[in-house]
């Protein structure tokens, strides 16, 4: 009776992190598997994982090195232990800022690639001779409309640079309990 009310507590933490997981792009399978870890007490292998969740050994070891990239599981050694262990990061600040500092540079990278050569050709337009008035408009209203882009994505990347050197603590502190 105890046991099952106990597992009932955690199955709801964990599909509750799996579907908020899956709004950012991670699968449910891989959200069940950290919440299956952050409930451990032990660091486990991949056949202690697959035997948990019922998945197959190539899925796990995929969600694994998916969790591990991201900074949300670390493998761990211990000694007597051959096979590979693993266990969740339990920082739930640091998940969040590893996990969405990742996904922000690389968004903020693509976006600055694409806006700046974009604002390159634009200004080679600029160039033309005899350009229709209208025309004109439209290029230098694109030019201040990409500059304000630009200028977001700066503040992007110091937020994210806050965020990593945990800087953004001063502003808004942690909670111990």
């Amino acid at each position: 009776m105890v046991e099952d009310k106990l597992n009932k507590a955690r199955e709801r933490v964990i599909k509750a992190i799996s579907q908020n997981l899956n709004l950012y792009g991670i699968s449910p399978s891989i959200g069940r598997l950290w919440g299956l870890l952050y409930f451990q007490n032990e660091p486990m292998t991949l056949d202690d994982m697959k035997l948990e969740l019922g998945m197959s050994k190539t899925s796990m070891s995929t969600s694994v090195r998916s969790l591990t990239d991201l900074n949300m599981v670390n493998k761990v050694w211990k000694k007597g232990v051959r096979k590979d262990l693993y266990e969740v990061e339990e920082d739930w600040h640091q998940n969040f800022i590893d996990f969405f500092s990742t996904k922000w540079r690389n968004g903020v990278s693509m976006n600055i690639a694409a806006i700046e050569k974009s604002l390159n050709e634009l200004k080679e337009l600029l160039d033309i001779q005899d350009l229709d008035n209208e025309i004109l408009g439209e290029i230098n209203s694109d030019i201040e409309k990409l500059n304000k882009a630009l200028d977001y994505y700066d503040w992007l990347n110091r937020l994210i640079d806050s965020l990593e050197s945990h800087e953004i603590f001063e502003f808004i502190p942690k909670k111990d309990r």
